[in-house]
């Protein structure tokens, strides 16, 4: 089962707020500012507002919307509600975002019925206890169970049987399957292909040839409605990064040195909170007209630490060639993991200090999950190394 909650911080909003309901309702930006849209409710839909559009056209769209910024740690204690919830139907729940989760129901059925019972059940629970509206599919694997709580929203509920999943599949667009991108779909188009039944009768080495066989493996499967069905392994994050958009372009080198700061911070905390450290250190520049750059740097050793990320992310931007350019975001990201490795700080400290350090962090760490982000930080050697 895959349950999906609809429009889900948009919702929590009108919930909280009695005078937003059935107005639409944009989360993210304030309109005037740069930024873009988090969520929307249903009712900004119908303006043609959706997720990721920029504030600014959102506000032309629709200037008559209420328009408010993200409180995460609402939505995340609701979020935490949900899924206590869904832990007291199945022991294997599986949260892939916020607002998501796979759900196994094998063998539920002496408890609770049939599965549509229980993803009526699932749903019911949901709207008395948080008084938010889900949309839940019930499927044979992830696929199937994704693509049919899509099929159901808003305030949906669909069961594809076995025999059932070619009907369902066929008519779906290419574009529904996972892993289909802007590129993907504009090959696929030119192979003449539109929707899943095409897909399917597309011969495999004509997919080889334009995919690879990973790819075309891949595509092929799907179209025949066969994907994973395990439920509860996380896979590992790729990478962690954060970013800020400033409402005006800067080009102050002081301002672009505490932005790094604060965004290597960041990823330091969740870093460490995860018991990560990476090797690969990223930043990400983007600049008027959207142009964007990154820069990566290859590590002989993993960081953790936020002085670590910093220093490599400042280097990256004065090996960049872009000061002096006005830039209109920033970021910094980790990968290449390696779990539980101790932070990297002077090469050259002593166990004693590196173990002090551990414990700095420790701290700093716990002080900003209990006050925020910002309520405390580290200062700098003028070293930059």
């Amino acid at each position: 089962m895959h349950l999906d909650m609809d429009a889900f911080f948009a919702s929590v909003e009108q919930r909280d707020n009695p005078e937003f309901r059935s107005r639409p309702v944009i989360v993210g930006a304030m309109p005037g500012r740069r930024g873009v849209v988090a969520t929307c409710s249903y009712e900004a839909r119908v303006f043609g507002v959706r997720s990721a559009m920029p504030i600014s056209e959102a506000y032309r769209r629709c200037p008559q919307a209420v328009y408010v910024r993200p409180d995460i740690r609402r939505y995340a204690a609701v979020s935490k509600q949900i899924m206590t919830i869904l832990g007291e139907i199945s022991p294997l729940v599986e949260p892939i975002s916020i607002d998501e989760a796979y759900i196994d129901i094998t063998g539920l059925e002496r408890l609770f019925g049939a599965p549509e019972a229980i993803a009526a059940m699932t749903k019911q629970k949901i709207l008395e206890q948080v008084q938010l509206v889900c949309s839940v599919g019930v499927g044979t694997n992830r696929l199937l169970a994704k693509l049919a709580s899509e099929a159901g929203k808003p305030d949906g509920l669909k069961v594809v049987a076995p025999e059932q999943v070619q009907a369902f599949l066929d008519p779906l667009p290419v574009s529904d399957l996972r892993g289909v991108g802007k590129q993907t779909i504009k090959s696929i188009r030119r192979l003449g292909i539109c929707s899943v039944r095409d897909l399917r009768h597309c011969d495999l080495e004509l997919l080889v040839a334009q995919f690879g066989g990973k790819g075309a493996l891949h595509l092929y499967n799907q179209a025949r409605g066969i994907a994973s069905d395990v439920v509860g392994l996380v896979s590992e994050r790729k990478s962690i990064s954060k970013e800020h958009t400033f409402n005006e372009d800067i080009s102050n080198p002081q301002q672009i040195r505490d932005c790094l700061r604060r965004l290597s911070s960041e990823v330091g905390r969740i870093t460490r909170k995860k018991g990560l450290a990476g090797h690969v250190i990223s930043l990400k520049i983007r600049f008027s007209g959207f142009e964007t750059h990154t820069r990566q740097q290859t590590l002989t050793e993993s960081l953790d630490t936020d002085i670590a990320i910093f220093r490599s992310a400042w280097s990256l931007y004065e090996k960049s060639g872009f000061q002096g350019r006005a830039v209109r975001l920033l970021g910094v990201g980790l990968s290449v993991w390696e779990v539980e490795t101790p932070a990297m700080g002077d090469l050259f400290a002593t166990p004693d200090e590196k173990l002090q350090e551990k414990r700095v962090y420790s701290t700093l760490d716990e002080i900003t999950d209990k006050f925020g982000e910002g309520s405390l930080t580290l200062g700098l050697h003028k070293r930059q190394g």
